[in-house]
This record gives C-alpha cells, sequence and structure tokens, in this order.
C-alpha cells in the first residue's frame, strides 16, 4: 500500500475551504462550526475520538448542500426546515471507513432536542456530537460580519437559551454560556481559518494511504459535478481518460493512481462559481466567462497548502494551460508544461466534446478527431499526447462512458436523498 504523509485532517479543510469559496456570507463558516464544537466538546469533557469526530464533521458539515442557494438557505431559515443536505453529506461520506462516524454525527446535525425526543430518529441513536453541530451551526450563522463582534454575544446567547430543552441539549446549552464569556473564543470565530487555533497533533487522525486519497478525491468529484446536471459525470470521464493515457504513456503505478487523484480534483475550484453559470446553455458574457476562469486558480490555490500535493496539484490546475503560453490562469509554455499537466488538458477537452449533456449530444469519434487536431495546430494542445488517444480511440471512449454511466448512477441515487 502507497503511504502518502497526508493527514484526513488537511484534505477535510480543503474542501471546506472550497465549499466556503461559494460565497463571500458563507466565508469560514464550516471551520467556525468546528472551531465552537470543539470547544463545546472540550467543556464538556467528551473523549479526545469523540473531539476528534466532531471536529471532522463540523469541518464538513455541510458537505451535502451542493449549491449556493444551498448554503444561503441554512443561514436564512431555521436549520430544522432545511435538512436534506444532512442526509446527503452523510450518504456522501459513510462508505470511507475514516470518516464513518463522522458521517454519522453529520446526518443528525439538524435534528432538534424537543424534550430529550431527538436522542434517536426512527429508532437509530442520534450521536450527542450531531447536537452539539446543531447549536454551534446556529451560533455561528447569527454573527453578523458588520457588527462588532463582542457586541453580538447578548443576542445570540439569549436566542440559544430560549430554545433550551425544544431546540438545543440543556447540558450543551450551558457549555455554550460558560464559553460565551470568554472573549477569546468570538475573536477566535472571526479570526481567518479559526481551525489553525486548535491543536490537531492531540488528536489521533488518520494518515491516508494513495488508495485512501483516491476514494475520498472521487468523493470530492461527486461534490464538484453534482452541483449541475450539466456536469454530474464529468470529473469520472477525465479522470478516467487521465489515468488511462498515463498508462498508454508508461507512467509508474502509483503516478497513474495520482493521475486519477488529479483528474478527480481538477475541477474543484467550480465550486466557487455560481451554478447559475454553470447552467446556462447560452453563450457566456464576458463577466460570466471571467468567472468560469478563475476555476482553475482556485484548484491550485486549495490544494497549494498540501505540500504532499504538489505535482496532482499542477496536473490538476494546469488543464486550461495551453502549449502556445495563451491558456489560463499562468500562461505557462509548453516547454514548461508536464507530460501530466499536457494529458490532463487533453483529457478534459476530449470528455468535454464527447460526453452527452441536457442540452446537446456530444460529438462522434470522428468529429471529435478533427477538433483535437484543430487544437493542435491552433497551439492548444500537445501533439503526442493527441496522437495517443487518437490510436486508442475507441478503447478510450469505452471507457470515458463506462465511468460516466457509473457516476449517473451515483448521481440518480443522490437526488432521491
Amino acid at each position: 500500500m502507497d503511504i502518502i504523509n497526508i493527514s484526513l485532517f488537511a484534505l477535510l479543510k480543503s474542501i471546506s475551504d472550497a465549499q466556503d469559496l461559494i460565497s463571500p456570507l458563507l466565508s469560514n463558516h464550516q471551520q467556525q462550526v468546528a472551531y465552537l464544537s470543539y470547544r463545546l466538546c472540550e467543556k464538556l469533557n467528551m473523549s479526545k475520538n469523540e473531539q476528534r469526530d466532531t471536529f471532522l464533521a463540523g469541518l464538513v458539515h455541510d458537505i451535502g448542500a451542493l449549491s449556493r442557494n444551498e448554503r444561503l438557505e441554512i443561514i436564512e431559515r431555521e436549520p430544522m426546515l432545511v435538512n436534506n443536505h444532512a442526509f446527503i453529506g452523510a450518504k456522501l461520506l459513510q462508505e470511507f471507513e475514516p470518516m464513518k462516524s463522522a458521517a454519522l454525527i453529520i446526518k443528525f446535525h439538524h435534528l432538534a432536542w424537543n424534550d430529550g425526543k431527538g436522542s434517536e430518529f426512527y429508532g437509530e441513536r442520534v450521536p450527542f456530537g450531531s447536537h452539539i453541530i446543531h447549536l454551534a451551526d446556529r451560533v455561528c450563522t447569527m454573527i453578523k460580519p458588520d457588527v462588532n463582534i463582542l457586541s453580538q454575544i447578548p443576542r445570540i446567547a439569549e436566542y440559544i437559551k430560549e430554545r433550551s430543552n425544544t431546540m438545543y441539549v440543556p447540558a450543551i446549552v450551558e457549555a455554550f454560556e460558560e464559553l460565551s464569556i470568554e472573549e477569546y473564543i468570538w475573536f477566535d470565530l472571526k479570526a481567518g481559518y479559526p481551525v489553525n487555533k486548535v491543536d490537531v497533533s492531540n488528536f489521533d487522525i488518520q494518515m491516508l494511504s494513495l488508495d485512501d486519497l483516491l476514494e475520498l478525491t472521487q468523493i470530492f468529484s461527486y461534490i464538484i459535478d453534482f452541483r449541475s446536471r450539466f456536469t454530474a459525470r464529468h470529473s469520472a470521464g477525465v479522470a478516467n481518460i487521465a489515468k488511462q493515457l498515463a498508462i498508454l504513456f508508461d507512467f509508474p503505478a502509483k503516478e497513474c493512481k495520482m493521475m486519477l487523484v488529479a483528474g478527480y480534483l481538477h475541477d474543484l475550484g467550480k465550486l466557487a462559481i455560481d451554478n447559475e453559470i454553470l447552467e446556462k446553455q447560452g453563450k457566456l458574457s464576458d463577466d460570466e466567462f471571467n468567472q468560469v476562469r478563475s476555476h482553475t486558480y482556485y484548484t491550485y490555490q486549495l490544494l497549494d497548502s498540501i505540500p504532499e500535493l504538489q505535482e496532482i496539484k499542477e496536473w490538476a490546475a494546469y488543464h486550461h494551460e495551453r502549449i502556445d503560453g495563451k491558456g489560463y490562469p499562468f500562461h505557462i509554455k509548453g516547454d514548461k508544461l508536464s507530460l501530466g499537466s499536457r494529458i490532463m488538458a487533453v483529457a478534459d477537452v476530449f470528455t468535454a466534446i464527447t460526453e452527452d449533456r441536457p442540452y446537446r449530444k456530444g460529438m462522434d469519434e470522428s468529429h471529435a478527431v478533427k477538433v483535437l487536431n484543430g487544437m493542435v495546430q491552433n497551439g492548444a494542445l500537445a501533439e503526442n499526447v493527441v496522437s495517443v488517444l487518437i490510436d486508442n480511440m475507441q478503447m478510450i471512449n469505452e471507457l470515458r462512458e463506462q465511468s460516466q454511466v457509473e457516476a449517473a448512477r451515483h448521481y440518480e441515487s443522490f437526488l432521491q436523498c
């Protein structure tokens, strides 16, 4: 098993940051909830494992809210009315063994205490951590960015206290009341990246193998793609084509897996783009296109904080660079682009032009060949990579179709949550 020195926390923090890019109103929201949940766990003398699981759950508690509107609705409405995203988030994470306990916490994080009835849900025990996140989530959504944080304490504390035993567990309300008089808690919540105030070395957080990384980043790809029915299968196609091209170029087995990871993450920055733009069927305005052009920059920045992912970061983030240096966002010329980055660019284009979208059919193979060759001629794509793809066109296209059919099954499953 290939061990790579990447902590589960680092990857969850990256996807948390990506989701919070979607609106300034949500900046740092999941980190705030994770931080406050951890402080509440400490105050309640919970075990280290319970603290860890609740902290990690808080960091990605809204992972199932796939659109900007869903995220904003969480702030604007009572949590009990917007519970669906909690079940989707749990479903996304529950099969990934290191997050199994956290997934269960996420599943019930909007369940009201209801005088003790909220200790279970249709016979299923509800983790205490779910109720901690429930309270922490509401506190953090009530913080107004344009008002002095200490001036907001009475309003927030009164709201929570009034709902003790109905919405929130009395013991957690009491712990919050004790915490709320400590000013540093509020200053930490307002500071950038509040989870950096938590010493995660106190927790037993798993270091991931390459196979673990593959499994988790495939989940991330669902979060990226499932925001729009237009892109619901895209990353699966790109990732599997990129891996197959790497095999054809005799990459070592480990690097072929890394290419699959890069494919799953290549559109991570699209989490910062409004769904309305991603789903627009007509021509994008200049402003809309400029927003789309930012996504590779965000992919780069979100992965840049993880030193062990530097090669994967470049393969993922450079997929709109061009051989002639006229790509975006870094304008890197062909001689500076690695073979892995060139492969990803070709895999992305081929997938985009051959996959079906709700508003148009994908190109047939002969048409796709003309487009790819044209992009080689105008300096966009690497000739050697395109040649290998064309030589193996039928096999690669069948692989794309198979991987995207499987992704479509997952998408339909999540629509039924």
